[in-house]
């Protein structure tokens, strides 16, 4: 590699939210680009690297990490910044509202997206599940504005504000159609740190390389990346 890491990728997916902890550490990069119309993601040489083929894959010079929450973990630990030190007082709720997101938030998102994956090819019962699912993940937004707040304003910035961001953007967008009565303003807390991370420099560099639009979070739209797709 020419540089420390080098990042799989497709636009807009899971790996955006390490693009955007990379580019806030300011630390250089190289992509790779999966193109998930060709299966990329399910590759044997993407496979060696992540035997899940899920996106994103972070290699540095220790080896591949996978999965969005360890990454995350291992950048802010190896540079020091965006999450507290091992020895701090504040680590262990810094480590709950992570796993929180990764384990929780995350996970109903997905389940909302894929329901076939889950209860089959019954319209119905995706259907179903997508709604319980969507209404889940309002209730954890509800947790997250009210017992995390700390965590997300400007004055404490850390790994968990992009992570978050990514979630409620992709909450408006997918699946298309399904957006419903959602809307961020209802999370009064949580949306100024989506207008206050839109004035940053690392989201205007990211959304720019995948197309996400000139208000990514507060307003999204569909990406048009320069290159790639997302689904």
């Amino acid at each position: 590699m020419t540089t420390p890491y080098r990042l799989h990728y497709a636009p807009d997916n899971a790996s955006v939210i390490i693009r955007l902890t990379l580019e806030e550490l300011g630390i250089p990069y190289d992509t790779v680009l999966l193109e998930r119309s060709k299966q990329a993601h399910a590759a044997p040489a993407y496979l060696a690297l992540n035997p899940g083929g899920l996106i994103p894959t972070l290699e540095t010079p220790e080896g591949p990490i996978f999965e969005t929450g360890a990454i995350l973990l291992w950048l802010a630990d190896r540079h020091a910044r965006l999450a507290p030190a091992p020895q701090s007082p504040d680590r262990g709720d810094f480590l709950k509202w992570l796993f929180f997101l990764a384990n929780t938030a995350h996970t109903a998102l997905r389940i909302s997206f894929y329901p076939e994956k889950y209860v089959g090819p019954d319209p119905a019962a995706q259907g179903l599940l997508r709604a319980t699912m969507q209404a889940r993940f309002a209730d954890h937004l509800d947790i997250l504005e009210t017992r995390a707040a700390p965590w997300f304003s400007p004055e404490t910035p850390s790994v968990l504000d992009y992570y978050l961001a990514c979630l409620m953007r992709w909450r408006a967008l997918y699946p298309e159609g399904t957006r419903g009565s959602y809307d961020a303003g209802a999370w009064p807390r949580l949306h100024a740190l989506l207008t206050h991370l839109e004035t940053r420099p690392a989201t205007s560099r990211v959304a720019t390389a995948e197309g996400l639009g000139p208000h990514p979070f507060t307003a999204p739209q569909y990406c048009n990346p320069p290159e790639g797709s997302a689904t």
